[in-house]
């Protein structure tokens, strides 16, 4: 080493830092990498389901999925597809409309989070979480089911199950939660849209993926409360009973409320699912080109930000 040249080896050469940041993307396009990055972690949460007119469960809440240590390379283009929530479907027995897909779409390791089940007005509808079951056939016993969670699976589990309801009692099924499933009607209230999952990226929203709240079912009943994570409450949810059904929440991906059943001035109007949403996170970095000062050098590692 040359004396008073300060310890450098060669030409001295600036250290690169580049700090952490997190992107929440709720628009379908292309995401760019910072120029250092080498790795990422992305939540991907997909639209809620819908509901239908005139007696509908709740909407199950879209998939919600997140991965680490994803490799990528810097300074590139990637795209992301952001799923739309399920629509509200008019029509009488019938199924609200299936929330859509989001996308990550990383080559080294694709992201797809499926949406949640539309709320029908008899068995729920399978998706990222289940719709809620709807209490059509109310003259005859038994149940009608929620749809299936987790559909198609992962792992871990992208979403729960929809909650059924009890068919001669009136009240519709929860939607199922990202993390919890659908309430179960067995009564003339609406049951609970189930509970969606935190955030595993810092910032953002408390929950993503709540089901809606099945619609109310008895002329001295209420509708159910939505799931957090932007479950719409369902019909008669606060009471009157003419209180129309919650949408899903916008870029929560949550469930729409279900529609009211059969009392005499229950609001019958199905609601609409909400959107879903990618958060990106990319880790600060640090570049030490080809040459440096040894006391930098030093520094930094006993910093324990140097990187080779």
């Amino acid at each position: 080493m040359a004396r008073g040249n300060g310890g450098y080896l060669g030409v001295a050469a600036d250290i690169v830092v580049q700090d952490e940041t997190i992107t929440t993307i709720t628009s379908s396009g292309n995401h760019t990498t910072q120029p250092l990055t080498s790795i990422v972690q992305a939540h991907v949460q997909a639209g809620g389901g819908g509901t239908s007119a005139n007696g509908s469960g709740g909407g199950g809440g879209g998939g919600w999925r997140c991965v680490s240590c994803i490799s990528v390379a810097g300074n590139t283009a990637y795209p992301i597809t952001i799923g739309a929530g399920g629509a509200a479907n008019p029509n009488p027995q019938s199924t609200g409309g299936a929330g859509a897909n989001s996308v990550a779409g990383f080559p080294s390791a694709p992201i797809t989070s499926h949406g949640g089940g539309g709320g029908n007005w008899d068995d729920g509808t399978n998706g990222g979480s289940g719709g809620g079951a709807g209490a059509e056939g109310f003259e005859a016993s038994g149940n009608n089911a929620g749809g299936t969670g987790n559909t198609p699976p992962t792992s871990p589990s992208q979403g729960s199950n929809g909650g059924g309801a009890q068919r001669n009692q009136g009240g519709q099924g929860g939607g199922g939660g990202s993390n919890t499933a659908g309430g179960f009607a067995n009564s003339g209230n609406g049951a609970s849209g189930g509970a969606g999952k935190g955030p595993s990226i810092s910032g953002g929203q408390p929950h993503y993926g709540g089901g809606g709240g099945g619609g109310v079912g008895g002329a001295a009943n209420e509708g159910g409360s939505g799931g957090s994570g932007g479950g719409g409450n369902g019909a008669g949810k606060p009471t009157p009973i003419c209180t129309a059904a919650s949408n899903g929440s916008t870029n929560l991906g949550g469930g729409a409320g279900g529609s009211a059943h059969h009392p005499a001035g229950g609001n019958k109007t199905a609601a609409t699912g909400g959107s879903g949403v990618v958060r990106i996170k990319e880790p600060a970095a640090h570049k030490i080109p080809g040459v440096w000062n040894l006391r930098t050098h030093y520094r930094q590692k006993r910093a324990g930000t140097w990187t080779s």
